[in-house]
């Protein structure tokens, strides 16, 4: 009856999700607030991370607990210890990058970060020059009072309107904030974990592959044991393998995901997460159950998952081995070799242990009819929820179960939820427009990533994004913030650094426009293709202001491009005959420059 209704209920994440939605609009939100801050050019660069990132599966009650967001510095770059700077970044860092050696702390999955270089984009080409810096050990940048763990808690202040969802820890969200450093490349400190053998297959090459190109991010907290010492507790370091946690867990099975929900829940209702004995040492985390299935997905079969499938039977058995690990005090990191997250004397686990080795699967099950179904069906109807106030015989609870699932699969009620959804999602794009002026990079940051809420939203935000934009240009002048916005939004491009860059540089201007000028071969003039057309002449006259503008080469074929533009969108062609402008630029673009623009 439980596996049948997780089956059943647990919808996928295809569907409009409001834990989704509200994630997204408070990374929006970092990213608006740290571009129009000043701040010598350095952005926050946030990333999606825990519940929202790691689940596709939507249950009934949300397994979404609060919003965390992991965000690095667009100036900072960690490099593991000994090796060469790199030349080429991404395009979400900045024109000038910090760059922190990974040095070893002696405590497995723990370091330091000693200053080494500074890098310095050239921007033609864009590749970085390396100068040396003297070897400094870096302190902790952020130091709030209230911390858990890595992360700075608090309550959330999205724009988003409240709606009623249902969750464990009722409708009030709290933001967990991780500042980062970013590190392109796999850490040493990990490199036992892409070679060592797998006997089932998981995770597959290709992931593994893709997990290691991705690097990781180093996080501000100390180990437990040196949290004592005033120097090591504020300048060491932990590695953080949050990106590579997101593709492992994202590849799982809807069951495993399942299985993965229920643990927490579990955890989570028994209080088992909560200190037993006025110690750290006995609580359990989220971390400690998303390492135990990371391990059992690797070490057992599929098969073990799927035959005879029963997502009770599988919880009391992870739960057993869970309760194992305490007894020994032995949790190993996944990532990290000879890294142990138990790492008390055993006795310090002993009662939690306990507890855990007492759940049977009639136990398990009850539980999870008396906590979790019951509160699901209060989401449900009256007629519905009114069910459970009399399951005194098998008979019973399984027609109120039944009821349960036959509201949740309703098409009446998947349907009226979508909509509460988009119409919330609308909104909140309106709203946080309106509140935070839009950015550049709050522009590109939402044009990735709404478009996994809903397909839908893509072409409502551009809506939006035009008009935001007609307002702004209604009280002042076109701004190059704007004018970058306008451009990004119609090509969906994502390269920020390069449009920032283009307005100091009269060869990247030009190639904006060329891009914007792409539309001129179609014969069709819709609304969107006219303003990117404007957009390709603003280009085209910013680069002839750029200081690097007066060779030759540059000011023929801007003024090319325009007259191409003029004679293509020219009201009036009989005024001035476009044919011969274009033969007359051509001939002097050729004598001044001594090269054919053909490529161009």
């Amino acid at each position: 009856m439980v596996t049948e209704f997780l089956l059943k209920t647990c919808k996928s994440h295809s569907c409009l999700n409001y834990d989704d939605l509200l994630t997204l609009d408070y990374c929006a939100m970092i990213v608006t607030s740290s571009s129009s801050s000043g701040n010598n050019g350095i952005k926050f660069i946030p990333m999606k991370t825990g519940s929202a990132a790691e689940f596709y599966i939507q249950p009934m009650l949300s397994c979404v607990g609060d919003i965390d967001v992991m965000f690095h510095a667009s100036s900072q770059l960690a490099i593991p210890a000994r090796t060469a700077p790199p030349t080429q970044l991404p395009d979400e860092f900045g024109s000038r990058v910090y760059v922190f050696e990974i040095v070893d702390s002696g405590f497995p999955g723990y370091v330091y970060l000693v200053s080494s270089y500074i890098l310095t984009e050239c921007i033609d080409d864009g590749k970085y020059n390396a100068v040396q810096l003297q070897r400094m050990y870096l302190p902790h940048m952020y130091l709030p009072d209230k911390v858990h763990g890595p992360a700075i808690t608090s309550e959330s202040s999205c724009t988003i309107p409240v709606i009623i969802v249902g969750r464990l820890a009722g409708t009030r969200y709290t933001q967990d904030n991780v500042f980062c450093m970013r590190c392109l490349s796999w850490p040493p400190q990990a490199a036992h974990w892409p070679a060592r053998k797998r006997n089932y297959g998981w995770p597959d090459s290709a992931t593994i592959d893709h997990i290691v190109s991705n690097g990781c991010d180093v996080v501000e907290v100390a180990h437990r044991r040196c949290r004592r010492d005033e120097w090591t507790n504020t300048h060491q370091f932990r590695l953080s393998f949050s990106r590579a946690e997101i593709v492992l867990l994202n590849s799982w099975i809807p069951v495993l995901q399942i299985v993965y929900h229920m643990l927490r829940v579990f955890l989570k209702t028994k209080r088992l997460t909560d200190s037993a004995n006025n110690s750290d040492a006995a609580t359990l985390s989220n971390y400690h159950v998303k390492t135990l299935m990371l391990w059992a997905c690797e070490l057992k079969p599929r098969s073990w998952w799927i035959d005879d499938l029963n997502v009770v039977r599988l919880s009391v058995e992870l739960l057993h081995t869970l309760g194992v690990w305490l007894i020994d005090a032995r949790c190993p990191h996944y990532f990290v070799h000879n890294c142990n997250l138990f790492d008390h004397p055993d006795n310090w686990y002993y009662e939690t242990a306990s507890r855990l080795m007492s759940e049977t699967q009639p136990s398990l099950s009850e539980w999870f009819i008396s906590s979790y179904i019951r509160n699901c069906a209060h989401r449900c109807s009256d007629d519905v929820s009114q069910l459970f106030e009399d399951i005194s015989n098998m008979t019973k609870l399984q027609k109120a179960v039944s009821a349960v699932v036959d509201w949740r699969i309703n098409p009446y009620t998947t349907s009226g939820w979508d909509v509460t959804v988009s119409n919330t999602a609308q909104t909140t794009i309106a709203l946080t427009l309106s509140y935070c002026s839009l950015t550049l990079r709050s522009c590109l940051y939402r044009i990735r990533d709404i478009g996994r809420i809903d397909q839908r939203l893509p072409v409502y935000f551009t809506a939006i994004t035009f008009l935001h934009v007609a307002y702004k240009t209604t009280r002042h002048l076109l701004s190059a913030e704007l004018l970058d916005i306008l451009a990004t939004t119609c090509l969906q491009s994502n390269d920020v650094r390069r449009c920032v860059n283009a307005r100091h540089s009269s060869v990247l201007s030009l190639s904006q426009a060329a891009k914007l000028m792409k539309v001129v071969a179609n014969n069709s003039r819709s609304t969107v293709q006219l303003i990117e057309i404007e957009l390709s002449n603003a280009y085209l006259y910013r680069a002839l202001r750029c200081k690097d503008s007066d060779s030759d080469s540059i000011y023929c074929l801007a003024n090319l491009y325009l007259a191409v533009l003029y004679y293509t969108t020219g009201s009036d062609r009989s005024l001035y005959n476009g044919d011969e402008i274009t033969r007359s630029l051509t001939v002097q673009f050729t004598c001044r420059s001594r090269r054919t623009f053909t490529k161009d």
